[in-house]
């Protein structure tokens, strides 16, 4: 029998280096991150995502790796990674890992040999041009920030490809003998208690850019992506993989595969940015039009729903002025953009720290058809520090309470890996865990008590989601009808009351789960439903699945 479990998981996303330091040096480990593992439990969360964790210059917060079968030592052991693995078993949670199988570091030993020894068998193992390539500007990932995709070596005395920063080689995912070295990777790491594995970059792993056309496999691309599937299922059955893939909805079944053989998971950047567009407007209508393009998937596969994550707020999908809409309401400072498309903000200033507009914002992720991915930090309202470098504002130190450091290190403020946010209205003293622990009404409450109903809710998880007609365009209104169960869920994104009649010719009575008023009265579904401004409501009928 198929074990489904990723399609109502509830994922949290940790960065390992900021969330709670154990032995005072300043950086989060693993040991920290196990004494922590009882806020996870808490929250709900069903599965941990850990950002990159391997041996790292750091040039790219981990993304730059120098051996993929180890662990920073700033972070442990892997001994303290296995022991921590342990501890979440222990509370029945499953751990995904970063799987950065597009490109290494330049300091990996691999290009290190490849750059010095033509005759070398890691030479192929990168993606060469003994002559200058055209258009080397063409295609550049960081605009304002990187310069090129090609950089000239002069130990190699050739340039050597890079979609991402010039630290940052890419692997030549059409030799042979890299592919083998992926699916080792892979099984070390399962062996090791992982339950799989979220791919970074897929949509550049499976590219074959830079390589002679001679040189290039004759197969879909895509094709690889159902190899590293069966590598996987053969090694642990229940493993999954969460593809990081901005596509498109035609791309969408290239990356599922029509049976869902390829990937199991994919983050879903086109209704992320579609959410964010409904936001800055009060209006459902974005989302209602991405969803009503969204296709079928296969039984075995689910999108993933998430507000932030550790990179920018990618916005590159919508149109000019749709994009220059949301950055004029999210983002209107020039510092608060990046690289021309995103905003490198947290979701509670963004929101103007409005725990009403959080709490509808958080309501309506978990009310998408797919798994929720929650970013470390958010369930509390973290802010930003817009100091820092690039995507490093979103990625401060953990609040854990209003103590020296927030509680995350024992060590002097200028050890930290980076410095807590202890100023303005989302500093440490005020935003923090301790202070919303078991308080009624606080933001990480209204989490624990979303991620509850959402694992009450698995109909949302397995079916599809149909759009319900509402006259107010600020109301999206949902239905999800799963082995004889229906949940229905209303949202208003305006600052505004709105109004529901919804037409359930079928439906007479409907009992609430969840409401922005804590309603818990039963509805006749013939009746008006009011909702205030940004108010929201979870409502089940047809009584419990059987």
């Amino acid at each position: 029998m198929l074990d489904l479990w990723y399609k109502n998981a509830v994922i949290y996303c940790i960065d390992v280096e900021t969330f709670m330091d154990s032995n005072g040096d300043g950086v989060g480990d693993f040991q920290g991150l196990a004494d922590r593992l009882d806020h996870i439990e808490e929250l709900g969360a069903t599965c941990i995502w850990l950002l990159p964790f391997y041996p790292s210059p750091n040039r790219d917060n981990g993304y730059d790796v120098t051996d993929f079968y180890g662990v920073d030592s700033r972070l442990g052991t892997l001994g303290d990674f296995v022991a921590f693995t342990h501890a979440a078993q222990d509370r029945g949670l499953r751990v995904i890992v970063d799987l950065v199988a597009n490109h290494t570091s330049i300091d990996h030993p691999w290009f290190q040999e490849a750059r010095r020894d033509p005759q070398s068998r890691y030479r192929d193992w990168y993606i060469w041009s003994k002559e200058k390539p055209d258009n080397i500007h063409e295609g550049v990932v960081f605009p304002g920030v990187q310069d090129s995709i090609w950089t000239y070596d002069e130990v190699a005395e050739a340039w050597y490809m890079h979609r991402f920063y010039k630290h940052q080689a890419d692997l030549n995912i059409a030799n042979e003998e890299v592919r083998a070295e992926i699916e080792k990777v892979m099984g070390f790491w399962l062996q090791l208690g992982v339950s799989g594995f979220r791919l970074d970059a897929v949509p550049f792993l499976i590219e074959y850019k830079g390589l002679p056309e001679r040189e290039r496999p004759k197969h879909d691309p895509h094709e690889y992506l159902r190899e590293l599937r069966d590598v996987l299922s053969w090694r642990r059955a229940e493993a999954v993989m969460l593809a990081e893939a901005n596509i498109t909805m035609e791309e969408v079944d290239e990356y599922f595969g029509r049976s869902g053989e390829r990937m199991h998971m994919i983050l879903n950047f086109m209704l992320n940015q579609h959410v964010f567009l409904s936001l800055a407007r009060g209006d459902a209508k974005p989302i209602r039009d991405i969803m009503r393009d969204t296709p079928e998937i296969p039984l075995k596969a689910q999108w993933g729903s998430f507000l932030r994550n550790h990179d920018e707020l990618d916005l590159g999908r919508l149109k000019d002025e749709e994009r220059q809409e949301v950055f004029s309401r999210f983002g209107p400072a020039p510092d608060m953009q990046l690289y021309g498309r995103g905003l490198r903000r947290r979701l509670a200033p963004m929101l103007d720290g409005d725990e009403r507009w959080l709490k509808l914002a958080f309501s309506l992720m978990f009310a998408l058809p797919a798994t929720p991915v929650l970013w470390y930090g958010d369930e509390i309202g973290m802010g930003e520090d817009l100091s820092l470098k690039e995507r490093n504002a979103v990625r401060t130190p953990m609040q854990w309470a209003d103590e020296p450091n927030a509680g995350f290190s024992m060590a002097s403020a200028d050890k930290l890996v980076r410095p807590v946010i202890s100023d303005g209205p989302f500093a440490y003293q005020r935003v923090n865990v301790a202070s919303q622990r078991d308080l009624d009404g606080s933001l990480m409450s209204h989490l624990q008590r979303l991620v509850r109903t959402r694992r009450a809710c698995p109909e949302v998880g397995w079916a599809r989601g149909e759009i319900l007609q509402t006259e107010d365009t600020s109301l999206l209104a949902i239905r999800y009808d799963w082995e004889g169960a229906t949940v229905i869920t209303l949202h208003n994104l305006a600052d505004r009351p709105a109004e529901a009649r919804l037409q359930l010719d079928d439906i007479d009575q409907m009992r609430p789960l969840l409401s922005s008023e804590d309603d818990r009265s039963m509805k006749k579904a013939a009746s008006p439903i009011r909702l205030e401004p940004y108010g929201f409501r979870w409502f089940r009928a047809h009584g419990e699945r059987r």
